[in-house]
């Protein structure tokens, strides 16, 4: 600004000095006016009409990307529709028996389960965040996303992939202070830990996907909008930028190491200080005990970090369009249908929950029989209920 300022001033004399019946008040006019034209018509910070019509030009060519989608023909597109559905219901039932199981049976308000309850809510949503977009595209055959959808889809992507990885952590650590520090657990795992450490995983997870955002917005797109993918994917949408993208590589980087290599660090120092525990006091009650306690939660981040790290942090140089959708499928669809069984399967606290709430629902709907039956006759209902006890016609 103070160049063009300063040109513009110039200009104003070099017209006063060609003209010398200007009064003084005619030459500051002038001499401002050259300036104010100098910085507002010729300054590069402020854009041209030229440059807005540009940009507005370039904002619609990229109002919508096409996702490819996953590599199946299109005669199979009835089949994998069927399959992927029933997955995201089976993710979706899972997760929410979780929820329910922990919040109706007291024996489960403990620390491990509370972070339980919000992997299971964020499994929810993590899944809801790509498959039913993926189930649509795959029904109508309109690969079209827009812009705005493309972006919230991956930011919801990337704060529900964080999230998970630090709820992991959390729940290592909780296993950590079970196995190594039983006496204090109570003292040290209480509600006010708990909920410090969800509401921290929350607020990072968020700062950490809105970075990735709001430095992807400041990027331009070029003609192809083409995502080889079947969701938007923030390495997918980098590749299509026209724009230098050093600045969201080192985001990516950073966020990479604090979000994923950390957690995953501190997962495997807790789980080393839970083996060198065990392995002082061989017994087989206390191997079998920790094993129920964390074999939960270790399954679940084999599967997760596995999937993960291979994919991102040892890509294989000839890894192809396809075998980088097979694999984003597998922790996008296939990890998340698998935690429900898991921690069900697997955990005998959940078993038990399950057994209890089966026996509720068995005696609830058996009484609701009873009312409504002896209330279609118009009898006293208490012959009926003599009727379905034991030893008695």
């Amino acid at each position: 600004m103070v160049i063009p300022f300063i040109l513009g001033v110039s200009a104003g004399t070099w017209q006063c000095r060609q003209t010398l019946t200007y009064s003084p008040r005619e030459r500051t006019h002038l001499y401002m006016s050259a300036a104010i034209k100098m910085c507002f018509f010729h300054c590069p910070f402020i854009p041209s009409r030229q440059e807005k019509s540009i940009n507005r030009e370039n904002h619609s060519s990229m109002s919508e990307f096409l996702l490819l989608g996953l590599p199946i023909r299109p005669d199979h597109q009835s089949m994998f529709f069927a399959l992927f559905l029933g997955m995201y219901l089976t993710t979706v039932l899972g997760n929410v028996l979780i929820l329910l199981l922990i919040r109706l049976d007291p024996h489960l308000h403990s620390p491990m389960y509370f972070f339980l309850s919000h992997l299971a809510l964020t499994d929810v949503s993590f899944s809801s965040v790509i498959i039913p977009k993926m189930l649509v595209n795959m029904q109508t055959q309109d690969q079209s996303i827009p812009y705005a959808g493309c972006v919230t889809q991956m930011y919801f992507f990337l704060f529900f992939t964080n999230l998970d990885d630090f709820l992991l952590t959390s729940m290592a650590y909780d296993r950590y202070m079970a196995v190594c520090h039983p006496l204090h657990y109570t003292t040290i795992m209480g509600q006010g830990l708990c909920t410090l450490l969800v509401t921290a995983s929350w607020i990072l997870s968020c700062a950490s996907a809105l970075c990735h955002t709001l430095l992807l917005t400041r990027l331009s797109f070029c003609a192809d909008l083409s995502i080889p993918h079947f969701f938007c994917d923030l390495g997918a949408l980098l590749k299509l930028s026209c724009s230098d993208t050093s600045l969201n590589e080192l985001a990516i980087f950073t966020a990479g190491v604090a979000v994923i290599v950390l957690p995953l660090v501190c997962i495997l120092i807790s789980y080393g200080r839970i083996g060198a525990t065990i392995l002082k006091v061989p017994s087989t009650k206390g191997i079998c005990k920790a094993l129920s306690t964390c074999g939960s939660h270790l399954s679940v981040v084999s599967l997760y970090y596995g999937t993960i790290i291979g994919l991102y942090i040892f890509p294989s140089s000839s890894t192809s369009r396809d075998k980088i959708t097979v694999v984003s499928v597998m922790y996008t669809v296939v990890t998340l249908l698998l935690n429900p069984f898991i921690h069900n399967l697997r955990n005998r606290d959940m078993k038990e929950a399950l057994e209890r709430l089966l026996h509720r629902a068995k005696v609830l709907s058996r009484c609701l029989l009873i009312f409504v039956t002896a209330t279609c006759v118009h009898t006293n209902p208490r012959s009926y209920i003599a009727t379905f006890e034991p030893g008695k016609k």
